[in-house]
């Protein structure tokens, strides 16, 4: 085994380079894992960037919050067992003891923000430390590659049980994006009576379907389905779809927010919400229980993210790989770094 590893360092906004240092040694109740691959999301872009808001990163930074590999060391007190176990591991680095913690809600932990990749060194390098408390483990044939994306499986995992959907129900998921797609697959194994996907783009389209869609609209041919879904799942995080999504459910439907959203989204209108009677939900991240949740569909086989895959780049290529996130190109699905 190599004694070095090599790491992607974002030292501030727009400035990135490649270290290399001697292997990072496992601390009491830690595990360092081997990275298979990481993907790079919307959120890693903000980093680099310089756009993501000064509490929510910590400079310099190793980004890199979805990942997957296999551990090779354990430090005291972890067993040792663990030692070549397929792996994937959550990013908040929840204390475990506070209210919100101990009700199981460990994504809205109230000992302040930590997460892998934005305050800790994440997984854009050949190795990631993490505690062993966080790992999720994986069967020993698990696809490390698709395995990458079981974290944003997690956060759609946290808003489908959120939005507790039940077999014969109408359901639209707004946005086909990584989430969206996702989505679609955890909401078809439920046997909804019709699945309905909207985005402009085609192509995303055409995957929904592949993923379990029935129905596929544009946002323009929503507007006639108004009111006359049970379930409706925001993913896309754009300016008008909290606000399209509430309109989209039927009365005493529910709405679940999955996207991010950017100051200025248009709000959602409090009459509208009233005289539906609509329960509205939203999401940041995702607790334990969803990743559990995801990591149990994956290794069941009803949820599949390889097909999302359309980039793979070495560390050395990170410049190359990032400019490819978010620059809107319907041929670019997620894009993996492989150390």
């Amino acid at each position: 085994m190599t004694s070095l590893s090599r790491s992607l360092v974002v030292d501030r906004p727009g400035q990135h380079r490649l270290a290399t240092a001697p292997l990072p040694e496992p601390g009491p109740g830690e595990v360092r894992v081997r990275v298979a691959a990481a993907g790079i999301c919307m959120s890693d872009r903000e980093v680099y960037d310089g756009h993501r808001d000064a509490d929510y990163v910590r400079y310099p930074v190793v980004p890199g919050h979805e990942w997957s590999g296999t551990v090779d060391a354990v430090g005291e007190g972890v067993d040792p067992a663990l030692t070549g176990r397929r792996t994937v591991a959550e990013g908040f680095r929840s204390c475990g003891r506070c209210e919100r913690c101990r009700s199981g809600e460990t994504s809205l932990c109230t000992a302040g923000y930590d997460e892998t990749g934005f305050t800790r060194p994440g997984a854009f390098a050949d190795h990631v430390v993490v505690p062993a408390r966080l790992l999720h483990l994986l069967s020993d044939d698990a696809d490390l590659r698709a395995a990458a994306l079981l974290e944003p499986a997690a956060v759609v995992a946290a808003a489908v049980r959120a939005g507790a959907p039940e077999p014969g129900e109408r359901v639209a998921v707004v946005g086909a994006g990584t989430l969206g797609l996702l989505a679609v697959q955890l909401l078809a194994a439920v046997s909804p009576g019709e699945l309905t996907v909207i985005d402009p783009r085609e192509e995303r389209a055409a995957l929904a379907l592949e993923f379990g869609a029935s129905d596929t609209r544009t946002p323009e041919q929503a507007e006639e389905a108004r009111g006359g879904y049970d379930l409706v799942v925001e993913t896309a995080g754009a300016a008008t779809t909290a606000a399209d999504a509430c309109l989209l459910a039927r009365r005493g439907g529910r709405v679940v927010l999955t996207g991010m959203f950017t100051p200025g989204a248009v709000g959602i209108d409090p009459v509208h919400l009233s005289l539906s009677q609509l329960t509205v939900r939203s999401v940041f991240g995702a607790s334990s229980s969803a990743w559990s949740y995801a990591v149990r569909a994956f290794t069941a086989g009803l949820l599949d993210p390889a097909p999302l895959i359309t980039h793979e780049f070495p560390l050395e290529r990170f410049a190359e790989a990032v400019a490819l996130v978010g620059a809107g190109g319907p041929e670019t699905g997620k894009v993996l770094l492989r150390p």
